[in-house]
C-alpha cells in the first residue's frame, strides 16, 4: 500500500512539475503574421515585436515573419481564425485600424471576439496638417476657415473612403459643424503623397499621422497644427500644441498591437503577455521602439482586450455619424 501510495504521489508531482514546465515553455517556432505586404505598419508591428523579443531574451530563437496582404489584414484574421486557431506560436500583427475595419464589418463575419487580443507596445498619433505657407497657424483658425467655406477645403490623406486618414478628417468636418460625408476626401497612396500634395498646393490640408510627418515638419516644409493625443509628444513635437489643447475633443492613437487564435491555451496566451510585459520594461525595448517612430503605449492583456472592444464600440458610433 505504502508503494502504491508513493507511486502516485511521485507521479501527481511530476505531473505538476510538466505542467509547470509548459505553462513557462516559450513557442518552438515563434512567428508573427504580417497582414500585408513587406514595409508597412503591421511589418514593423512585427519587427518591433521579433526584435524586441529577442534583443531582451525572451525568446531563444528568431521570429519568423511571414506577410499575407488582402483587405488590411482581414485576410490574415480570416486565416488565423480558421486555420490557426490553436497555434500558440503565431502572433499577428494588428492596430487601431484593424478595430476601424472591424467596426465597419470589413474582416467578414467575423468581429472582435473572433480572436484574443495580447497587447499593444507602442503607438503613433494622428495629426492635422497644412502646407508651410498656409494662412492658418492653429487648428481653431483652421476649423473657422472651414465652416465658412468647406467646399474650398480639399482634405487628403492616405487611404480610402472609411480609412482612418479619412475619419481623421471627418472629425475636423464635424468640429466645423459640417456633415463629414460631404467633405471633399482626395484619397491617396500613403504620407508621401499627401505630402506632395500638400507642398503644390493642390489640398488644403492633410490626414496623417506623427511619425511620418514630423521630419517635414522640422524641416519647414508643412507645419502641424495639432497632434491627437492626450498630452504633448516628446522631441521634436513638444511645442506643437494638442487638439484638447485647442478646445476640440478628439484622440486618435494610432496603436500596434498583436493577437492570437481564438482557441490558444490560457498557458500559451500568458507566456505572451508575460514576454510582452518583461520585454516592454527594457531600456532595449524603448530603443526599438524609438527606431520605429513609436511612442510609449504599452498595454497588456484583459486591459488591452477591453481597450479593442471600447475602441470597436466607438468607431461604430463614429462610422455612423459620419454616414458610413
Amino acid at each position: 500500500m505504502k508503494q502504491v501510495f508513493s507511486s502516485a504521489l511521485f507521479g501527481a508531482a511530476m505531473a505538476a512539475l510538466a505542467f509547470a514546465a509548459s505553462a513557462k515553455a516559450e513557442p518552438t517556432k515563434p512567428e508573427c503574421l504580417a497582414g500585408a505586404k513587406p514595409g508597412g505598419g503591421f511589418d514593423l508591428t512585427c519587427r518591433l515585436a521579433a526584435n524586441a523579443l529577442l534583443e531582451t531574451k525572451q525568446i531563444s530563437k528568431p521570429m519568423a515573419v511571414t506577410y499575407m496582404e488582402g483587405g488590411v489584414g482581414a485576410v490574415a484574421y480570416n486565416h488565423v481564425i480558421g486555420k490557426r486557431g490553436k497555434d500558440g506560436n503565431v502572433i499577428t500583427a494588428a492596430s487601431s485600424g484593424s478595430a476601424l475595419l472591424l467596426a465597419q464589418g470589413k474582416f467578414g463575419q467575423y468581429d472582435e471576439n473572433a480572436v484574443r487580443w495580447l497587447g499593444a507596445l507602442g503607438a503613433d498619433y494622428g495629426v492635422l496638417v497644412v502646407a508651410a505657407d498656409s494662412p492658418y497657424k492653429s487648428l481653431g483658425e483652421l476649423v473657422e476657415a472651414y465652416k465658412a467655406d468647406p467646399a474650398s477645403f480639399a482634405i487628403a490623406g492616405g487611404g480610402a473612403v472609411g480609412s482612418q486618414d479619412w475619419m481623421k478628417g471627418s472629425l475636423l468636418a464635424k468640429a466645423a459643424g459640417q456633415e463629414p460625408k460631404s467633405m471633399r476626401y482626395v484619397a491617396l497612396e500613403g504620407g508621401g503623397a499627401v505630402l506632395t500634395a500638400l507642398e503644390g498646393g493642390h489640398v488644403k490640408v492633410g490626414s496623417g499621422d506623427a511619425a511620418e510627418m514630423v521630419k517635414h515638419h522640422v524641416a519647414g516644409k508643412i507645419r502641424i497644427l495639432a497632434v491627437m493625443s492626450p498630452e504633448r509628444l516628446p522631441g521634436d513635437l513638444a511645442d506643437v500644441p494638442t487638439v484638447h489643447e485647442q478646445g476640440f475633443d478628439i484622440d486618435w492613437p494610432v496603436w500596434r498591437g498583436y493577437y492570437v487564435g481564438k482557441d490558444v491555451s490560457d498557458a500559451d496566451y500568458d507566456w505572451w503577455v508575460d514576454a510582452f510585459k518583461k520585454a516592454s520594461e527594457t531600456s532595449e525595448f524603448a530603443k526599438e521602439r524609438e527606431a520605429r517612430g513609436l511612442f510609449e503605449f504599452t498595454l497588456l492583456g484583459k486591459d488591452f482586450e477591453e481597450r479593442v472592444k471600447t475602441d470597436v464600440a466607438r468607431f461604430k458610433i463614429l462610422a455612423k455619424e459620419a454616414g458610413m
